[in-house]
């Protein structure tokens, strides 16, 4: 759990940092950092897009994943929690962000990603952390930026991080005999699918309920076994 823990607490550091900046920054700065993190978002979707060879199981993936998604209304849960933790800590005068939106939005961007599973499987398997550390340090200058223009709802998307990224390392034993090189790039596209439908809500061009989508990641796992 040493990788979780540490891209954790970079989370929290790069966030605290962020909130003091965003403090400083006039809301045209801030507005121009927010849509430079959502062009950014959509360039490492595109890219990790590239890493899948076969569209059907894409395809699939997507659709029955939104379905499961939807049914177990991850996104409405996600955001439930976010709302929640709103209530506790958000001044309402000090922010004109939505904590929730800050929260599930960070919360995305640094769990939907092929470095969150790969790493964390790692970590839990051979104890390696390098690829977690690496992430650790994008997520610190990412959640530096995120914070300045959302506030402390990315600071609390550390838990979640904690949490997600904690399950696929303690759970590694058990699913890495099925964790091809093809099954890792086919995991690998339909999150950075993911991540540039992020990177629209954030540019304000969609609405996608990101996190209903969340299943799709995993289901490349069952659909190489049988494609």
């Amino acid at each position: 759990m040493l990788g979780t823990i540490v891209n954790t607490i970079a989370v929290i550091i790069g966030g605290l940092i962020g909130l003091c900046l965003k403090k400083g920054l006039p809301k045209r700065i801030s507005d121009a950092v927010m849509t430079g993190v959502a062009l950014c978002t959509i360039y490492i979707g595109i890219s990790g897009c590239l890493d899948g060879k076969n569209a059907l199981i894409t395809v699939l993936s997507i659709a029955i994943g939104a379905v499961i998604g939807t049914m177990l209304d991850l996104d409405g849960r996600l955001n439930r929690l976010g709302e929640s933790l709103e209530k506790k800590f958000k001044n309402p005068a000090s922010e004109k962000t939505s904590l929730a939106e800050g929260f599930v939005s960070a919360s995305l961007l640094f769990c939907v990603g092929a470095m969150t599973i790969v790493g964390s499987l790692q970590s839990g398997l051979t104890g390696n952390h390098e690829m977690l550390f690496t992430k650790s340090l994008l997520d610190f200058i990412s959640s530096i930026v995120f914070a300045s223009s959302m506030g402390v709802g990315v600071i609390l998307s550390s838990i979640f991080v904690f949490v997600y990224q904690g399950a696929i390392t303690l759970l590694s034993s058990f699913v890495a005999p099925f964790l091809s090189d093809a099954v890792v790039a086919e995991m690998t596209c339909a999150g950075s699918l993911l991540l540039i439908g992020l990177g629209l809500n954030l540019l304000g061009v969609t609405k996608i309920k990101i996190m209903n989508y969340i299943p799709a990641i995993f289901l490349p796992i069952l659909f190489c076994t049988f494609m």
